[in-house]
């Protein structure tokens, strides 16, 4: 018996990457049992619902999901497919790499791990209209919420994470200096964590204005990032775009009850169906799901097969300046398994 995952195709080349990031699955001999489910717009083709009740039926028996992008339909009270999955198992803690692979990019040495925090801050969903006068809509406030547990759980995963994959030096992102008590609470709280893995992981901290100019002038300075949901949703984008874009960004959403593993980027429905997609996100995605079931020493042999692909540039698709299929790039990559 494999392990039970639920898989998510999803849309536009989301079928594509994932028949590619299955085939390279199966070479290395990762032994999943995948249960098949629908989300976005293929499910509300199929059940009139974005987010089916037998897709949450199967990441809550499974507790482990690969997911292919996923669009969103626009209007008619629909919710976001990726916001419900967040809210539905507490996805407190999104984990998004960045490690330089293509020779000749902007940087060299970079191989950043940033943790956001996932559910709270100013994506919390509270937000109202104030009426004045006849206007009901004269002004707009939406409450960024901070907990200390939100905090705390957070950061104490980011610590964790730094044991457990050999990482020197976390640092705390924040806009503390204005948002003394929002900002403040997460950077207090972090401070305390912080002296719990004292001589163990070193600490420092950045507000969130200048690590992004010290991101794009030096990144190999920093090795682990934790910060907010907004500020983690901007700076992850900024990483990814340091080592050649959303094509190669992989994430994590890790929750209590439940672990969700996704190609960061967009459907790109201009490509869809043509083979022709880059399936490197997804994969790398699926390396970081198999480090999370303990499978560690594959997730290594999937990840230098398909980054000695991408660094020896003949068989990279059209993204990575390349001509090779979706397939064509799988084959190479099954090959260099060893």
């Amino acid at each position: 018996m494999g392990i039970p995952c639920t898989l998510i195709a999803g849309d536009g080349i989301g079928p594509d990457i994932t028949d590619a990031t299955l085939r390279i699955l199966e070479a290395a001999g990762a032994n999943f049992e995948w249960d098949r489910q629908l989300a976005g717009m293929s499910a509300v083709h199929a059940v009139k619902d974005p987010m089916p009740e037998a897709t949450l039926e199967s990441i809550r028996r499974t507790r482990l999901a690969l997911k292919g992008p996923l669009e969103t339909p626009v209007g008619d009270g629909y919710r976001s497919v990726n916001v419900a999955l967040r809210r539905t198992f507490d996805l407190y803690a999104n984990v998004r790499p960045a490690r330089d692979i293509i020779p000749g990019g902007r940087f060299d040495n970079v191989d950043i791990v940033l943790v956001r925090e996932n559910t709270e801050g100013l994506y919390s969903g509270l937000e109202h209209y104030i009426r004045v006068g006849d206007d009901e809509r004269a002004a707009a406030q939406s409450i960024a919420l901070i907990t200390r547990l939100g905090s705390e759980r957070v950061i104490r995963y980011a610590f964790e994470y730094a044991l457990k994959h050999g990482r020197k030096k976390i640092t705390l992102v924040h806009k503390a200096n204005i948002l003394k008590y929002s900002q403040g609470l997460f950077r207090q709280v972090g401070q305390t964590v912080a002296k719990e893995y004292d001589g163990r992981v070193a600490y420092d901290e950045r507000i969130v204005d200048a690590c992004a100019m010290q991101l794009v002038m030096k990144p190999e300075s920093f090795d682990m990032i934790v910060t907010t949901n907004l500020f983690g949703d901007i700076l992850s984008d900024l990483l990814s775009g340091l080592v050649g874009g959303l094509g190669l960004a992989p994430g994590a959403n890790i929750g209590p009850d439940a672990a969700i593993f996704e190609a960061v980027h967009g459907t790109a429905p201009d490509i869809a169906g043509q083979g022709v997609a880059n399936p490197s996100a997804l994969l790398f995605a699926a390396c970081l799901m198999l480090e999370h079931v303990g499978d560690g020493d594959r997730a290594v042999r999937i990840r230098t097969a398909a980054e000695s692909v991408i660094r020896e540039g003949r068989t990279v698709t059209r993204d990575l300046g390349g001509t090779a299929t979706t397939r064509e790039f799988a084959d190479a990559v099954v090959a260099r398994i060893g």
